[in-house]
Parts: structure tokens; sequence; C-alpha cells
């Protein structure tokens, strides 16, 4: 069996490699990458593993992220200091996860259970998780780091998307308000276009979330949100018209 080792710890890493040769010697870990540049690149440009153990977040952001940039056809073991609880949230997208420090007890389990598994089970698993940030072709639930926790939010309860100084925020309708490592450009194409609209420079704007509507004097359109928003949401004049159909019904141009 082959395995790909995703941790950009090296104390973690070297006591993991050491824990699986002391487990099961005939599993080969044929690469370690320490980042998701490097994950990508690899994945890329290699045949993929029989499994992969990953860490959830990495020192350049979510492991998560390499999922939007190549197809992962590998089922994985989640290896995290974080506790069951914020574990259980995407728990179902992975053979099982391991708690730091790893115990060889736990780690025989996760590789018992994954060498159990059946042929149309393990396709089964991959389906899953390769439909678990998709509708169609976008996105319905995004994975955001936040402290020591790995956050599961579902599409629909964004408000917006705010971008100010480099730095990309998520609004839920609760309020809370968390830091997201993409940029507007990026995020839009990855969204329902019927759902979501790209005001201006600064926002992308949900249409559940949409209040109301003042044409303002100069025939921009300020658009309000259920919540408080860090500053006054304009769509240019040129483009009220198709922000109008947007809210009826229509499908806008992403720009």
């Amino acid at each position: 069996m082959k395995v790909l080792i995703v941790e950009d710890e090296t104390i973690a890493y070297e006591y993991l490699t050491e824990l699986i040769g002391r487990v099961d010697p005939e599993i080969e870990i044929v690469a370690v990458t320490e980042s998701i540049s490097q994950t990508t690149k690899w994945l890329s440009t290699h045949l993929a593993p029989d499994l992969i153990f990953m860490d959830i977040h990495l020192s350049d952001g979510s492991a998560f992220s390499p999922f939007d940039l190549v197809t992962v056809e590998t089922p994985i073991i989640f290896t995290t200091a974080y506790d069951e609880y914020a574990i259980n949230a995407f728990k179902v997208n992975s053979i099982d996860y391991l708690l730091k420090p790893v115990e060889e007890g736990d780690l025989r389990k996760a590789i018992g259970k994954f060498r159990k598994l059946t042929f149309p089970e393990r396709n089964h698993y991959l389906e899953q998780q390769a439909q678990t940030n998709y509708s169609g072709n976008y996105f319905r639930k995004l994975l955001v780091a936040h402290r020591d926790n790995l956050i599961p939010i579902d599409v629909e309860h964004i408000v917006y998307f705010y971008t100010s100084d480099h730095q990309t925020s998520i609004c839920l309708t609760d309020g809370r308000q968390f830091t997201y490592n993409k940029t507007l450009d990026s995020i839009i194409q990855n969204l329902d276009p019927a759902m979501f609209f790209r005001a201006n420079k600064q926002f992308i704007v949900s249409k559940q979330h949409v209040t109301n509507i003042t044409i303002w004097f100069d025939r921009r359109l300020l658009i309000t949100l259920q919540t408080d928003t860090p500053e006054r949401i304009y769509v240019s004049k040129n483009r009220s018209t198709e922000f109008k159909e947007w809210m009826m019904g229509g499908n806008p141009i992403k720009i």
C-alpha cells in the first residue's frame, strides 16, 4: 500500500512515519508534503497513492484547498490536534481521523478500517468526497480555518463576502464573521450565479439576504442586507439593470 503524508510539522510527520512502520512495515510512504502548493503539485504529477494521511491545517492554509485545484481520488485519514467535537463536522468525508499525538492503537484501527473497505464502498466514499463542496459546478459548502477549528459553512448561510486590505471575510446570517484565504475573483467563479452577485470590487452578496434596494440620486443602487456591513454596498448605474434582472431570477454575467 502506497501512502502520502500531508503534514507541515517535522516532528509530527517523523513520528507518524515511525508509527506507520511499526503498525505495518509493508506500507510504503511515497512522499511527505508540507504545504498546499507542494501537495497540489505532487498530486498533479504523480500517480494517486492508495491512502493519504492529512493534517487539516497547514502553514499556508486549509488542507482542503488542494481539492479546489486538483481532483483527489484517494481516501483520506485526517490527523489533527483538534478535539472530537470540531472533527465531527467533517468526519463523514474521511475514512477516519486521528487525534494528535497519534496513538498506535488508533492508527492500527484506522488502517484496518481502510483495508476492510470493499471496492464498491471505496468508490461510494470517493463519490461523497467529490460532492462534499460542490453542487453541480458550484460550491454548496465551504471549509474555513478559524483559530484551532475548521468550520464547515453552508453557502445558504452566507450573507456576503467582503474584501479590504487584501483580506477577504465571510459574514453569516447569525452575525459571525470569518477570514477566508481566497480573493473575490476566485470565489465568485465557484458560486451559483443564481444565488450570488458580485456587486462591486468589495462585495459579493447573496440574493436571499437582500432586504432592500434604494435607487440613489446618481442612478446607482444602494443594497441593504439583513446584517450590518462594514461599508455601504453600491451597484453602479451601468450594472443596475443586470442586478435587478438577477434579483428577479435571471443569472448575471460574472465579472
